[in-house]
């Protein structure tokens, strides 16, 4: 009956995402889009899995959704995949996600769509922490992709956002005392700008458009500075779950929504 069902509803499916698609395509798409992948593990544990598993899924959907934001022509994408928090999870998940980290950087630099569409894979985040393995996998696919002039793809792993704040003033610190500027000569030329320029994402635009998946309402410190003028959508789905009607959706509601930037 459940075989029957699915196989009645998957054609409205279909249809409705492809209404859905020629809808959107019609209007305006983020420059940056800020995802935060939540959800795995919860997901995980609904099927009588181990978390792993879940990050497993979670990998694949990346995979997915990446797709589906060259296809909208989004320039710049960062997902949030490991928090600086995340370390503090139990030292079995903590090392199984280490050991996927390593296996997705080194497929990511021979993936098909990594290399056509010429994405630049960039990490962002603090990288105290991770292996040597880790490290050397990270810096080889960024060292492979960093010629590339399509999608800038920002994976923020170590990441936390009062932590980019902080070391963005300890990097404008120690460059003005290159310079050999005084506290005070500093204080009195700081500027938002100044800040902005000692952030990971340097150089890229902030965030127009940020989704979470799995009903959580926050940002848990994801892109503090950035997202100052930032649209928000929320999704109930956890993120394996997350489809492309999902996605569609959330980009028909931000196409809906009028920027003001607090004018």
């Amino acid at each position: 009956m459940v075989r029957r069902l699915l196989s009645l509803t998957r054609p409205l499916y279909w249809l409705y995402e492809k209404r859905l698609l020629k809808e959107v395509k019609g209007g305006p798409v983020p420059r940056h889009l800020g995802l935060i992948l939540d959800g795995n593990r919860r997901y995980a544990r609904a099927l009588g899995l181990s978390p792993v598993k879940g990050h497993e899924f979670g990998v694949q959907k990346a995979y997915e959704v990446l797709e589906w934001c060259l296809e909208m022509g989004i320039k710049t994408v960062t997902v949030w995949v490991f928090s600086t928090d995340n370390f503090k999870r139990p030292p079995e998940e903590v090392q199984e996600l280490m050991r996927l980290f390593v296996r997705e950087a080194e497929r990511m630099a021979e993936d098909h769509r990594i290399l056509e569409h010429q994405v630049q894979v960039r990490f962002i985040g603090r990288r105290e922490g991770f292996s040597e393995e880790v490290l050397r996998a990270l810096e080889r696919l960024e060292a492979k992709t960093q010629h590339h002039q399509g999608m800038v793809l920002n994976i923020a792993m170590g990441y936390g956002g009062r932590e980019e704040i902080v070391d963005a003033v300890k990097r404008l610190l120690l460059e003005a005392d290159q310079r050999g500027l005084s506290l005070k000569e500093v204080a009195e030329g700081l500027t938002p700008e100044e800040i902005a320029r000692h952030l990971y994402t340097a150089g890229l635009p902030d965030p127009d458009f940020i989704i979470r998946t799995s009903g959580e309402i926050r940002l848990s410190g994801f892109l503090l500075w950035q997202s100052a003028y930032s649209e928000f959508y929320f999704a109930d789905v956890l993120w394996p779950e997350f489809r492309k009607i999902d996605f569609l959706r959330a980009l028909r509601s931000y196409q809906a929504r009028e920027r003001r930037f607090g004018r």
